[in-house]
């Protein structure tokens, strides 16, 4: 949704009504998480992807019906034995989808959604999926604010309460309620998507390797950051657009930066003045992922530094070093995919193993 909201806050602006299809509900090998969309607007032009391919024919006639005036509809799509090509998902998983047509006087908050997230200000938009409450109706929650109704003045309280939680850590999900928010009672089903800001990427250590680590990091969604003391390596030029360049001893520009669980921080200087109080620093404070290029001796080393600093071993547990999974890789963009692999692989609990040494769903659905 993230990435086709500039085009749908043009659609919405221009007050052109278009259907969007979002998945809401996953199973067993799924290839696309709940939130991926997928909308047809004007000159049944089409942007974004619900499955990869599998089910888009069908959800583009659905999302056309809906926007010329139909109702809001709730749809699953699985796979088919008898025909493993018709309407259905290939994979063998199974997805649900909530189709609803998009104008200003259906969701008068979508405008505002598209302009939070391009903001890069924290936004979750509550919609109504199935119950008795109106199906497709939309709540938008902020931290300071609200704007719409899922139809109850109850539910529309316990929802926001949920939102803001689920807003803090950045999930997205569906919750069950009763018709005017019940806690124990399930018969309103309503799809959470937050929009928080993108997670951080910190790479310390302004050398090649770090050129391709950002690039790849701003590939994957991440506001990235490089820092190195010495301003003749700290220069944005070296680094692509869009990538923020900081001249200053990285331990403290970490000490005086905000960091969070989805914070990524990558310590690419291995020269013990700079790793040892950036990684005495780095393994004190929340973050993902915090990992440390060197070879095994440098690791070694660094550990026993880390240790007469005073380190603990549950701290220095968290520290991933050398660097990245063994893929073989000898130039800075190939360690680049390497570290992106580890990073991925941490966060939604891969093993890292070739898919052909592994059994079960290929696409298993996990709250990050």
């Amino acid at each position: 949704m993230r990435d086709v909201l500039p085009v749908l806050g043009r659609w919405y602006a221009a007050g052109v009504p278009f259907g969007l299809a979002t998945v809401v509900q996953v199973s067993r090998s799924a290839p696309r998480d709940p939130g991926a969309a997928m909308a047809v607007g004007p000159d049944e032009e089409v942007v974004g992807s619900v499955s990869g391919g599998c089910v888009e024919g069908a959800v583009f006639e659905l999302a056309q019906e809906v926007a010329a005036g139909g109702e809001a509809r709730l749809e699953t799509y699985g796979y088919s034995d008898e025909d493993a090509f018709a309407v259905g998902l290939t994979c063998g998983g199974e997805i649900t989808l909530l189709v609803r047509a998009v104008t200003p006087e259906q969701d008068p908050g979508f405008g505002a959604v598209a302009d939070s997230v391009a903001a890069g200000e924290p936004v979750t938009v509550a919609t109504v999926t199935d119950g008795p409450a109106p199906r497709g109706a939309a709540l938008t929650v902020w931290p300071d604010r609200t704007l719409g109704t899922l139809g109850a003045s109850g539910l529309d309280a316990a929802v926001t309460a949920d939102a803001r939680g689920e807003l803090a850590l950045g999930a997205t999900g569906l919750r069950h309620y009763g018709p005017e928010g019940q806690r124990r009672e399930d018969s309103v089903s309503v799809f959470l998507q937050s929009f928080a800001p993108p997670p951080r990427m910190l790479v310390f250590g302004a050398i090649d390797y770090a050129a391709a680590v950002a690039r790849i990091g701003d590939f994957l969604g991440y506001r990235v950051t490089v820092c190195d003391a010495r301003p003749a390596f700290a220069t944005p030029r070296r680094f692509p657009e869009g990538v923020e360049v900081v001249a200053e001893w990285p331990h403290r520009y970490l000490r005086d930066t905000v960091t969070d669980e989805r914070t990524v921080i990558c310590v690419l200087t291995h020269d013990p003045k700079f790793d040892v109080p950036l990684l005495t620093e780095a393994l004190r404070r929340p973050a993902a992922y915090i990992g440390a290029m060197g070879s095994r001796r440098t690791h070694a080393d660094r550990a026993a530094r880390l240790a007469e600093a005073g380190l603990t071993g549950g701290e220095l547990s968290r520290l991933r070093s050398p660097v990245g999974l063994d893929l073989g890789a000898r130039t800075p963009e190939e360690v680049a995919v390497s570290v992106a692999a580890e990073i991925v692989a941490l966060r939604w609990g891969g093993s890292g193993a070739p898919l052909t040494a592994t059994e079960g769903a290929v696409h298993p659905y996990r709250s990050s």
